[in-house]
């Protein structure tokens, strides 16, 4: 089934639903509703990289068990069993390349879906429908329709769904965002958030090739648009093009944005205007922008985006981050930590410095 069919189906099965938020709970509190002994069984879906960071971390808690494996690659599918079995002492049971077994799975309790953006909608839908709670990476879709549709099927469905936003677990992002809300800096007009990546964000051009042996092309591609084969497009680098993805701001701007939106404690902007391009570097085979600005636009202040591949020098010196403006002083915010500058005039002893 493809893309425009899915949504079409979907739209009529879970219409009339409420439109609320997705449910998201700690993993101790989820945890924790588990009787003693009967642990929580988890298939994974796309074994690589995030999935197989997130399943990790999942089996750090002694009351999971992995009992399933999706992956189109049998490379990573057999390496990824192989870590399993050296983490836990047992390989899981299934170890498929179809997603659509592990959702069929009636022993599975829970999916954690680590595929390719273009994917997450379709199988995040079917796992609520068969019962099973999702963890999922983010950016959750790559279109508003998507993510409506996968917000009403959790609702529809009663499951517990969450995003994979890692920063905020994370204390120090909401010691900023308190910092932020509690007046200090006074009037914040203006929020900046900015990431700046170095070369392994552009791609040189290459020709279309077979794919490599023990890969299911044909269920990489799924719903969407069928084409060739090209390594450019393949495993990490799908996330620069419109295909499967959105590009350095779907990838960086869903972690930034979140604490830019969290620390002014708003919701949606009265409407948002853009402009970028491949500036950088035109020539080569990604089709993502290399340079992008956005401006997201609230009643008395501005929250702006800044992107840009290949240079690694952004705002104060720092690859990415999130500032905070204000009248007393400016908040800065990164994964490292933060600290506040203060505005000439105003006594520095009064801001602290973040940073472990």
């Amino acid at each position: 089934m493809d893309r425009r069919n899915f949504l079409k189906r979907s739209a009529v099965t879970v219409t009339g639903l409420s439109l609320n938020p997705l449910i998201g709970k700690s993993y101790s509190s989820v945890f924790g509703q588990s009787a003693p002994g009967n642990k929580i069984k988890i298939g994974l879906i796309g074994c690589r990289n995030q999935g197989w960071a997130n399943l990790k971390t999942f089996l750090d808690y002694s009351g999971t068990e992995c009992i399933s494996l999706c992956d189109v690659d049998d490379q990573w599918l057999y390496q990824r069993a192989a870590d399993v079995e050296k983490i836990t002492g047992k390989k899981p049971p299934q170890l498929v390349k179809d997603w659509r077994r592990v959702i069929d799975n009636k022993d599975i309790d829970m999916v954690i879906i680590g595929t390719p953006d273009h994917w997450h909608c379709l199988q995040l839908v079917a796992a609520c429908e068969t019962g099973k709670d999702v963890y999922v990476e983010k950016p959750l879709a790559n279109t508003m329709e998507e993510c409506d549709l996968m917000v009403r099927a959790t609702r529809k469905y009663n499951r517990i769904v969450q995003v994979g936003q890692w920063q905020r677990s994370d204390p120090h992002w909401d010691e900023a965002a308190a910092y932020v809300q509690s007046g200090k800096l006074g009037r914040v007009r203006t929020v900046k958030v900015w990431a700046y990546q170095t070369s392994k964000w552009t791609l040189p051009v290459v020709p279309d090739s077979a794919p490599p042996a023990g890969v299911d092309y044909d269920m990489w591609l799924g719903p969407a648009p069928k084409r060739t084969y090209n390594q450019n497009r393949f495993h990490y680098n799908f996330r620069f093009f419109w295909d499967y993805a959105g590009g350095l701001m779907a990838d960086w701007g869903v972690h930034l944005l979140d604490y830019a939106m969290k620390g002014m404690n708003v919701g949606l902007p009265s409407y948002v205007y853009g402009a970028g391009g491949k500036f950088g570097y035109p020539d080569d085979a990604m089709e993502t922008p290399d340079t992008l600005m956005a401006t997201y636009k609230y009643p008395d202040f501005n929250i702006i985006w800044d992107h840009a591949c290949g240079i690694g020098n952004g705002l104060f010196g720092l690859r990415e981050g999130v500032a905070f403006f204000g009248e007393n002083g400016t908040l800065v915010l990164t994964r490292q930590g933060w600290e506040v500058m203060p505005e000439q005039g105003v006594n520095s002893r009064n801001f602290p410095y973040c940073y472990p």
